[in-house]
């Protein structure tokens, strides 16, 4: 295909292209469809985003998620593309304002509130805390859970000057989460209602200037070590905060939620030229 319309939408600094795949006009099993992300998610070169978004029909949903990291890779969820896949669907007509749809994390709801967007996600599995891990600098404490896909959270006192590439890579690679990987995230708790977050992601493998996902494994283990309670907001590297809410019974989180902007950036048509170079 010569043209594909898309949209770039924006969530706390995330930035993704998003394509309307119901009728499949992209075929995502083809050997060049990596290809395809990694280019178009280039920037400079061609539009440039932290990764894909495709709506896909589902027989168990509204409609099916499925993300692409900026490498090419299938990730499970994405929290920030998950407000801005779900603004896209309501804009294009897909959706009413209240919607179910599934990723590779399971069933989320979603419902669009003014210019926000507010997202059930899935309940996070594996939480722990005060995990020892062994990194070139020393043993650092940390916590860990998944919310969708994993998460990693330091707590630092000076999270301006924390290395969170290098920390974070360390991180991502280290033997402890193999093969998968895992994000890495630092925080600062500021007060029982605020956190500050920079996060190192898997797939973009940088930091980013915002992740779902890690401010929802940020608070939660913040919230499992006593020094936050729901609703907690999440101050990210853009600026941009971000609304955790969620139930904490016997260090289980429950009917989590992720409230946040999901901005429309720009709408067209990717040309053949986006992914041929």
């Amino acid at each position: 295909m010569d043209k594909i319309p898309f949209m770039k939408l924006s969530g706390a600094g995330n930035d993704f292209v998003i394509i309307n795949n119901l009728n499949h006009i992209i075929d995502s099993t083809n050997s060049e469809f990596l290809s395809f992300v990694t280019k178009i998610c280039q920037r400079r070169m061609s539009v440039g985003a932290d990764g894909v978004l495709l709506v896909e029909p589902t027989e168990d949903a509204d409609f099916r998620m499925r993300y692409f990291n900026a490498d090419g890779g299938e990730a499970e969820t994405c929290g920030n593309g998950a407000r801005c896949i779900s603004k896209f669907a309501f804009l294009n007509g897909i959706v009413p304002k209240q919607m179910r749809f599934l990723t590779n994390a399971g069933i989320y709801e979603a419902e669009i509130v003014g210019d926000n967007v507010k997202v059930r996600m899935s309940d996070p599995t594996d939480l722990r805390i005060n995990v020892p891990l062994q990194l070139e600098d020393g043993v650092h404490k940390v916590g860990f859970a998944n919310s969708g896909v994993p998460h990693v959270v330091f707590l630092v006192d000076d999270l301006k000057s924390t290395d969170v590439f290098d920390l974070g890579q360390q991180t991502r690679y280290h033997n402890d989460f193999k093969p998968a990987g895992t994000n890495a995230n630092f925080i600062t708790v500021h007060s029982e209602e605020l956190i500050e977050i920079r996060t190192y992601e898997r797939g973009v493998e940088n930091e980013t200037l915002a992740c779902g996902t890690g401010s929802i494994a940020s608070a939660i283990v913040s919230a499992t070590l006593g020094k936050v309670e729901s609703p907690v907001s999440v101050k990210t590297a853009s600026g941009v905060v971000l609304k955790i809410h969620f139930d904490l019974e016997e260090n289980e989180a429950k009917n989590v939620y992720l409230e946040g902007d999901a901005r429309v950036i720009f709408a067209g048509e990717l040309t053949s030229a986006a992914w041929n170079y």
